[in-house]
């Protein structure tokens, strides 16, 4: 389970970050808090109804953004830990394609768990899911790679 009590990856290595869905510093972003749990990442999130497609039920863009950043996320934990840097490379998603099994419902807490499931040293393929209520609503797989300094995101942490 994630480990709330330790700084999440993007307070610690993007305390300045405006992504909508992760940075920090995005006050009307979502804010996810992406935790290292061993060989995989975690994220518990609560939504609001103004995440809402209709009464009691997240919107599937907003489902798509938790995934993407989650994963982009992992990516850069696991490419940093493979490459023994002190900081995350900046990653961007080259691909990812989400798979909404159900619908998502917003009376509760939700949890993101991903995983990097192959990556070489500049790119980590990673899948993903969002569950609710104890139920998969949710999957996604995609290509997180590695910019470099000449990438308009490079500076993005």
């Amino acid at each position: 389970m994630t480990d709330t009590s330790a700084l999440s990856l993007q307070d610690r290595y993007s305390p300045n970050g405006r992504c909508f869905g992760c940075g920090p510093a995005n006050e009307r972003g979502l804010r996810i808090k992406s935790h290292a749990c061993g060989d995989h990442t975690e994220a518990t999130w609560q939504p609001e109804p103004h995440h809402e497609a209709f009464p009691g039920m997240l919107s599937g863009g907003i489902t798509g953004t938790l995934l993407d950043c989650h994963s982009n996320w992992t990516a850069a934990w696991h490419l940093m830990q493979q490459s023994g840097a002190t900081t995350p490379p900046c990653t961007v998603t080259a691909d990812f394609h989400v798979r909404l099994k159900r619908p998502t419902p917003t009376h509760g807490p939700l949890l993101l768990r991903a995983r990097v499931v192959e990556s070489s040293a500049d790119r980590a393929i990673v899948e993903a899911e969002l569950e609710a209520g104890g139920k998969i609503t949710a999957t996604c797989r995609g290509t997180f790679v590695a910019v470099k300094e000449d990438h308009p995101a490079y500076h993005r942490w």
